[in-house]
């Protein structure tokens, strides 16, 4: 079932739960004011049929009542009156004399109290007047067939209304829904549409401020980063191939021309030394690829151990020391509060190594070995490592590429590199609930924030 037939349902069975409910009550209080009526109707004659026999006791009080009614009173079907005398009640009811009714309704006459009951469709009144000096009790009893009729009518009108009430709410509901559901359709028929080779084309959400609006602006939004994900995949894989291609090719060609001819000793050891730089270059470019690859889980298998960053940065600077000899790159954790006695942030620490590794290293190349500050600073429950260098920067209308794999910027046709480094630190960043920021144009330098959530002791 749809949605659109689901709301509908819904909404029928709460207008039906709703019809049914005030049908019952209407029905229940209408009802028991019928009776409620026809009682007091009863009462009215017996009051004043006991008022006539106590007034005029040389008519009979049947008489004159009955003369009463037929010019004022309408005749009630069944109609009949009994006059007992209070201390004869017990004996006409044994007798038979006046109707068979419950205990309570003699007992409420005993104490002046008008006496009510109901026996099938005939209804009973009873009243107590003195004469005389003496007690007596009127009976009046009439069948209600006006108000069991009435009620019967009543109960086919609020059973066909309901009835009504339903058909109708579930034709509204199914038109309302089929209107509110129209935008979803829309998606739906124009998501049909898109597929990987149409990829740019976008949802309609006509700024509509409304869930639909937001679900189409979210989906376009989930478009884009698709759209952007093909297209990095695509350059990923055209790089990797031209990559890969270079030294495979150099590697094909050297060992071609080696075993085109024989050699000598010096020409064979040439050949050899070629495929080994070859063979380093291809091994460095799978090794990073690699890397990028298992940086791409989402961590849960990765091994999170506590880590000291005043243990982990002499470590990145001796591996610098190692990549670039007579580097200039200057530690400063002078940012870090006093009350601070250690950093400890929860990761991978070999991750973490390669990926600060990447970025100072990074600035010590393109700086040509010119000064490098790494600067350390701790803003509430979150730690910045902020690398600047004076290199040749990058151009910044460039800058929204520095993740792709294989991007390297136009001014860094000189410098060795694959532009594997940026992606892979973004990425291991990433996994340990971190970020990093890139600011740079060409010509001023760069400056690398890199920032990791401390743990909590």
């Amino acid at each position: 079932m749809t949605i659109q037939k689901k709301t509908a349902a819904i909404f029928t069975g709460i207008t039906a739960a709703i019809l049914l409910l005030v049908s019952c009550v209407a029905y229940f209080y209408m009802n028991a004011f019928a009776f409620q009526d026809f009682y007091k109707r009863l009462e009215i004659r017996a009051i004043l049929t006991a008022k006539l026999r106590s007034e005029h006791h040389n008519l009979r009080a049947g008489e004159i009542y009955s003369d009463i009614r037929e010019q004022h009173l309408e005749s009630l079907p069944g109609e009949r009156e009994f006059f007992v005398l209070a201390d004869s009640l017990e004996a006409f009811r044994y007798a038979g004399k006046i109707p068979i009714l419950p205990d309570k309704f003699y007992n409420d006459l005993r104490t002046g109290k008008p006496a009510y009951e109901r026996n099938g469709n005939n209804f009973y009144t009873g009243v107590s007047y003195s004469d005389a000096g003496n007690a007596w009790y009127v009976i009046m009893g009439a069948e209600n067939t006006d108000s069991i009729r009435y009620a019967r009518k009543l109960k086919i009108i609020l059973i066909t209304c309901c009835l009504a009430g339903i058909v109708v709410a579930y034709t509204s509901g199914i038109f309302f829904s089929r209107h509110t559901f129209k935008p979803v359709r829309d998606i739906i028929d124009r998501a049909n549409t898109i597929s990987a080779e149409s990829l740019h084309l976008r949802l309609e959400d006509n700024n509509a401020e409304d869930e639909i609006g937001e679900l189409a602006r979210t989906f376009n939004d989930m478009l884009s980063r698709l759209e952007t994900a093909f297209e990095t995949q695509n350059n990923f894989v055209s790089n990797a191939s031209h990559e890969f291609r270079t030294p495979l090719t150099a590697i094909y060609s050297e060992a071609d021309v080696a075993t085109s001819r024989p050699r000598t000793a010096d020409e064979y050891r040439h050949s050899l030394q070629v495929i080994l730089d070859q063979a380093g270059k291809l091994q460095q470019l799978t090794d990073s690829l690699l890397n990028l690859a298992q940086t791409g889980f989402d961590g849960k298998s990765q091994n999170m151990k506590p880590v000291d960053i005043y243990e982990l940065l002499p470590d990145v600077k001796d591996t610098i020391n190692k990549i670039v000899p007579g580097n200039h790159v200057r530690i400063d954790m002078g940012g870090i509060p006093e009350d601070h006695c250690e950093v400890i942030v929860t990761g991978n620490y070999n991750l973490l190594k390669l990926g600060l590794t990447n970025v100072i290293e990074n600035a010590c190349k393109y700086s040509e070995n010119k000064p490098v500050s790494v600067f350390l600073t701790v803003s509430g429950p979150r730690l910045h490592i902020t690398v600047r260098d004076q290199g040749i920067g990058i151009p910044r209308q460039e800058l929204k590429h520095i993740y792709d794999p294989f991007f390297r910027a136009s001014n860094t046709g000189r410098y060795y590199g694959y532009g594997i480094g940026l992606p892979l630190t973004r990425n291991i960043f990433r996994l340990h609930k971190g970020a990093i920021a890139v600011d740079s144009d060409a010509g001023t330098g760069t400056t690398v924030t890199l920032t990791l959530p401390l743990s909590v002791s």
